[in-house]
């Protein structure tokens, strides 16, 4: 028997089946990175566009609270009807932790608009406005922290023309009291 016939043979199928192991290993890992991805962006369109029902019946109410029995249960139930707690669960669950970080942190704003409106602040109102720019600011921060991660650019304000993410230079309350100095 030549030992070096079987040698090669042997050599030469465990070259073959590690260089098929590890194709095949990396194949799967770039589909799953894939599989990542797509259910991150899920998630992160699922919770802003909770948000963003939410935010809407939030300022239906706040455009008429006298209209609403008990503003409290009423904007309680803008949140759990949108479905905002079971998306930001799954927001937890597949975020990375900086948009994690930004969605928890436009939960907590929106949250400061549901009590401000609860309490009674009415649209047109500075009660209602100082909780809204900082919601909206948040939103914002969200979607680019969002859009770092799944496409690696960035988004400023000023690619809008903007002075910052709030909105308070464009809002026809609060644009004047800035201007003015107030």
């Amino acid at each position: 028997m030549d030992w070096g016939t079987l040698v090669a043979t042997v050599s030469g199928g465990s070259i073959a089946i590690t260089g098929t192991v590890l194709a095949d290993y990396l194949r799967h890992r770039r589909e799953d990175d894939r599989g990542v991805g797509a259910r991150r962006r899920t998630v992160y369109i699922e919770f802003i566009s909770a948000a963003g029902v939410c935010h809407a019946r939030l300022r239906q109410i706040a455009q008429g609270p006298d209209g609403e029995v008990d503003l409290d249960a009423a904007t309680r139930a803008a949140l759990s009807d949108a479905g905002i707690y079971e998306a930001r669960e799954r927001l937890f669950i597949d975020a990375t932790t900086a948009v994690a970080g930004a969605g928890q942190a436009m939960f907590e704003q929106l949250r400061a608009l549901q009590r401000a409106i609860a309490a009674g602040a009415a649209a047109s109102s500075a009660a209602f406005h100082d909780a809204y720019h900082p919601y909206i600011a948040a939103v914002w921060e969200y979607r680019v922290a969002v859009r770092e991660e799944l496409e690696g650019r960035s988004l400023s304000p000023a690619a809008f023309g903007w002075d910052g993410w709030d909105g308070t230079e464009r809002c026809s309350l609060c644009g004047p009291a800035i201007a003015s100095g107030a």
